[in-house]
């Protein structure tokens, strides 16, 4: 795989202005009762939603260090640590949290340590568990931290704070250094909770989806109707993660390239294939009629469901016989 898609290792930060002041206490606000945009802050009991390195577990206590440690320039900065869901979702539900706190604790200060920083950061993060809005795989576990950091640390040499920075030139380059410090940490944990074939299983995974989506090399199934004129769609399945799979369909994209959108989503591999290569014999064409036909099942009870994929594989789908029409009578 691509190590540098392995996780998002993003850097921001936030000006000593009233006005920026004011987004920051905003910014923390959010960072404490929000997983997302969409979704609330779910608390479990006994539980802190801050872990304090340093720069408090609060929103006031939080904001009240940004301004007591400021620099002229920089209020607070902000990391985020963003891995992979395909990565992610290889890793046991129940250790997905520690996961992406040890990868934020350890990178963090491995990375300010490599800068010679070494007793004087103070930071405080918060996990989040959002669910991805990717349009490809819509709704998976997608745990994250935001971390804080303030705009002066303190220098031992020194013996007072300095401004903290992020160079990013040619003879320092502060960001890619974070990067490949992410990188190292990633695979370092990726060996120890998921076992040393992860790549490869990754890589797999890959595969499939490429061998999927080359159903579109071949004349689309039908078109539908947008604002910007007719779309080409084919219908098919996409494996969401090593488990489970999504029948939809492909459609072409402003750009130019493809991307997929599932429609019914939670099923085994075989099931999406065949799901999809049944649909694609109904709809003749008709992208109303797929959308009708997906709804449909998506309605079925789980007993209905199990009936109706008994049925399914019971289909032969070997092309027909010349002058012989394939007969499908599935009840939908």
């Amino acid at each position: 795989m691509d190590r540098k898609q392995m996780c998002v290792a993003n850097v921001q930060y936030k000006k000593p202005t009233a006005n920026e002041a004011k987004r920051a206490k905003g910014l923390l606000r959010y960072l404490t009762y929000r997983e997302s945009r969409d979704e609330g802050a779910r608390y479990a009991a006994g539980r802190e939603r801050w872990e304090d390195h340093g720069m408090g577990g609060s929103v006031a206590e939080i904001a009240g260090r940004c301004e007591a440690l400021q620099s002229q320039h920089v209020l607070l900065f902000s990391l985020v640590y963003n891995v992979n869901p395909d990565l992610m979702a290889m890793v046991a539900p129940e250790r997905r949290e520690q996961f992406v706190r040890e990868l934020t604790v350890q990178t963090t200060e491995t990375f300010f340590e490599r800068r010679g920083i070494d007793g004087g950061l103070e930071y405080s993060f918060v996990t989040h568990h959002r669910q991805t809005d990717d349009p490809q795989s819509p709704g998976r576990h997608d745990p994250h931290t935001h971390v804080v950091l303030p705009g002066t640390y303190y220098d031992d040499g020194l013996g007072e704070r300095v401004p903290l920075y992020f160079n990013r030139n040619k003879s320092v380059d502060h960001i890619a250094m974070l990067h490949d410090l992410t990188e190292a940490q990633m695979a370092t944990q990726m060996d120890r909770y998921v076992g040393p074939d992860w790549e490869r299983r990754y890589d797999d995974l890959e595969a499939a989806r490429a061998a999927q989506m080359a159903i579109t090399e071949q004349p689309g199934h039908g078109t539908f109707e947008t604002d910007e004129g007719a779309i080409n769609f084919w219908v098919g399945a996409r494996r969401t993660d090593e488990q489970i799979s999504a029948t939809g369909y492909y459609r072409t994209v402003e750009d130019g390239g493809v991307e997929f959108r599932p429609l019914i989503g939670g099923l085994k591999h075989n099931e999406a294939e065949l799901l999809a290569r049944l649909l694609h014999s109904e709809i003749g064409g008709d992208f109303v009629a797929l959308r009708q036909l997906a709804e449909g099942i998506n309605e079925m009870s789980g007993a209905e469901r199990e009936a109706f994929f008994t049925d399914v594989r019971r289909l032969d789908f070997s092309p027909p016989e010349r002058d012989q029409t394939p007969d499908f009578d599935i009840d939908f």
